[in-house]
């Protein structure tokens, strides 16, 4: 008989029902049997449209934890509590995938990892970017040396004006910052992962609230509310590494820019370069001549036919619950988004600074 994972939800707002739920309830070797809500009416409307008969709820996740039947957590909170709950979790011999970024600190984000070791239970961050099919295709062309050394990239995370204006987002107490922890994060772990290379030397960051203070701005979910707007506007950072490789890393929720793309990377290597800035396309030279060749990466089905298409959330869930099944290492390590955290930090304590941070 096939093992079954009983999941526990903490947490059952728009990520959790947006992303986790809707894909882990696909999963034949998952039963969602428990939801933790601090607004219980939230847990109670997930638990009736993807729990399990007799699913439990609580207001209090501390109660679920207790539940030794109880293998999985899935964390779907505010950045100020992922440390804490993770912790918790792991000590209480679960299994932890935590939404992005990995923490509100870089220093909570270790006590993550090093709580993960020490109970020897797996932990993964919830960096979703990597499963999309582009994403897919050019980390196996890093890996297959396509482009050679990578010693240049960019990570894009740009909108015009497209600031969330519901939830925490806008809260520097809870969230830790605004885009650059929000968006500018996914950006970073996906030039990161391109590059294999997580070993920063030293970072040189910005940050602004240039446009936070508008009254009635023109923005994709409707005006802000200058008086709860507490995060940066935008942020970027220059961050190079042990080996010379430099990163620019740009992130904003709004700027005044035509140029916008989000969760993207450009890369420069020895024997060719990758953007994903109109589609993918990888870039280079071949007998004498330069090349660029643009990747389909969403193949349609066939007329009378669509085939099966798994989402990249779909992808990301089935490959977490496999390396629990397996005893195998999750794609996204919590060693590697440590380094995201440490970075992202540096950015904005150099922009607070003016100073360089420098990495041991």
């Amino acid at each position: 008989m096939s093992r079954i994972l009983k999941v526990g939800i903490i947490g059952c707002g728009g990520i959790a029902v947006g992303k986790h739920l809707p894909s882990l309830s696909k999963l034949k070797a998952v039963q969602l049997a428990a939801f933790s809500d601090a607004d219980i009416t939230k847990a109670e409307q997930a638990a009736k449209e993807y729990g399990i008969e007799g699913a439990e709820v609580y207001s209090d996740f501390n109660q679920m934890l207790k539940d030794d039947s109880i293998e999985v957590i899935h964390i779907c909170t505010p950045n100020d509590s992922h440390a804490d709950i993770t912790i918790a979790a792991l000590e209480a011999g679960k299994h932890v995938n935590c939404e992005k970024p990995m923490a509100k600190t870089a220093a909570d984000a270790r006590r993550m990892y090093e709580a993960s070791k020490k109970s020897n239970k797996k932990l993964t961050i919830s960096y979703q970017n990597r499963f999309r099919a582009d994403s897919q295709y050019l980390y196996q062309a890093c890996r297959e040396g396509e482009l050679g050394e990578i010693y240049f990239a960019k990570a894009h995370a740009i909108r015009r004006r497209a600031v969330p204006t519901w939830g925490v987002f806008l809260d520097e107490e809870k969230q830790g910052g605004g885009p650059l922890i929000d968006i500018g994060t996914h950006a970073l772990d996906l030039t990161l992962w391109m590059m294999d290379n997580y070993k920063p030397k030293v970072v040189l960051g910005t940050a602004f609230h240039k446009l936070s203070s508008r009254e009635n701005a023109a923005n994709a979910w409707g005006p802000w509310d200058p008086s709860e707007f507490t995060v940066e506007d935008s942020a970027f950072g220059m961050i190079k590494m042990e080996n010379g490789a430099t990163i620019i890393l740009e992130s904003s929720w709004a700027l005044n820019s035509l140029d916008e793309g989000e969760a993207k990377c450009t890369l420069a290597g020895t024997e060719g370069g990758a953007d994903m800035k109109d589609g993918l396309r990888i870039n280079g030279e071949s007998r004498g001549r330069l090349f660029t060749n643009r990747i389909q990466t969403d193949v349609g089905g066939v007329a009378f036919y669509d085939g099966k298409k798994e989402s990249d959330a779909d992808l990301e869930m089935r490959l977490w619950i496999d390396s629990i099944l397996k005893n195998s290492e999750p794609i996204v390590k919590p060693e590697q988004a440590l380094v995201v955290s440490e970075i992202l930090e540096a950015i904005y304590e150099s922009s607070k600074t003016g100073k360089a941070v420098y990495f041991d």
